[in-house]
């Protein structure tokens, strides 16, 4: 059974049993709830954060003990999603357009393209390269391609082949 228990110190909310939730709601709409192993789950949070602990505040510089990385994400069509990840890994089977989707403001990252069959690499509007990057990188071999995306559109830049 669950129980609510107030002094003049606390107020104490109990879910008794096994796998049981405290829930939260507003109008019969559920806002929160802490689970049974103690997380907290809100439809937003208010405030600045400073009373929480275990934090890392997100709008102040911050450094970093432990390595900070993302996964590289295989995407073999030649469109990449920034919601995705950063940094990508692109073997095509045929000729593509190099394609930036849901991109970014300040996104920078690579793409490792291996090109083995010397597909042809055309560039989609949204994808801004020098006069020489789409002859070099449809040339059959690997490359590492840079990319900085200011929101709108992504720059690229690129190796030249790797043995």
């Amino acid at each position: 059974m669950s129980t609510i228990k107030s002094s003049d110190e606390h107020l104490t909310l109990n879910a008794d049993g096994s796998s049981k939730d405290i829930k939260f709601q507003a109008n019969g709409v559920e806002k929160a709830s802490i689970s049974s192993t103690g997380v907290m789950t809100a439809t937003s949070f208010a405030g600045s954060g400073s009373s929480l602990t275990g934090l890392v505040s997100t709008t102040a510089d911050n450094s970093w003990t432990g390595s900070q990385r993302g996964t590289t994400v295989t995407d073999n069509d030649g469109s990449f999603d920034m919601d995705g990840g950063n940094n990508f890994k692109c073997t095509p089977s045929g000729n593509f357009t190099l394609t930036f989707t849901n991109i970014a403001n300040g996104q920078s990252g690579f793409i490792l393209l291996v090109n083995s069959g010397g597909h042809t690499v055309s560039a989609h509007a949204n994808s801004k390269v020098d006069a020489n990057l789409l002859a070099t990188v449809s040339t059959a071999g690997t490359y590492l391609i840079s990319y900085f995306s200011d929101g709108t559109n992504a720059y690229l830049t690129n190796s030249a082949i790797y043995a």
